[in-house]
């Protein structure tokens, strides 16, 4: 009985291995602002909370605010949800309204031919899972390449580390996917 056991963990410690040299030797940086470790409970040091937000956008829009780094849900009755993000580095941030095209769980990445060339060292594709940069969740916007994502990098919300998609939390973006639907509009402003 005890040597099922160990090959089993034999093997699962190989399996480890390989998943944490792969995490190891791929550095999304340029992208994403850092490795791929995900842990579940790591949490941003902003919390997802309801505030008061007067305003004309309709119940159900999303505002991202690049100033603040936040992004808000607009709920009815002038509030919103606030969430925290990581936008675009300098020369990476935009602005304009979209409307969410696609939604993905776990989503696989296939970096843009911009960011390939300049870091060609970024792997062609990534499967959804998790060490893929994404994180659990992403909502593409209109024809652009940005997205609203995960991030198996809680550290980096609240910074501007990205090529320009807003990244949030794990739990963030799970929680407002389920909130929203393809259609929703997005209101980016710098």
């Amino acid at each position: 009985m005890m040597r099922p056991i160990a090959l089993m963990f034999a093997a699962l410690t190989v399996l480890a291995g390989t998943g944490q040299a792969l995490a190891e030797s791929t550095d999304f940086t340029d992208f994403f602002g850092g490795g791929t470790t995900y842990s579940g409970s790591r949490a941003s040091s902003i919390p997802r909370t309801t505030v008061t937000y007067p305003t004309n956008y309709a119940p159900g829009t999303i505002v991202v605010n690049t100033a603040e780094r936040r992004l808000y849900l607009v709920l009815p009755g002038g509030e919103a949800l606030r969430y925290g993000i990581g936008v675009g580095r300098d020369g990476f941030r935009w602005s304009g309204v979209h409307r969410i095209t696609a939604k993905k769980e776990w989503p696989s990445w296939t970096p843009p031919s911009q960011m390939l060339r300049r870091r060609p060292d970024l792997p062609r594709h990534m499967n959804g899972g998790i060490e893929n940069p994404l994180g659990a969740r992403a909502m593409y916007l209109g024809s652009t390449l940005y997205r609203i994502h995960g991030s198996n990098e809680p550290e980096t919300i609240g910074q501007a580390v990205s090529s320009g998609c807003f990244r949030m939390t794990n739990d963030d973006v799970t929680d407002l996917y389920s909130r929203v639907s393809v259609g929703t509009t997005v209101v980016v402003k710098n």
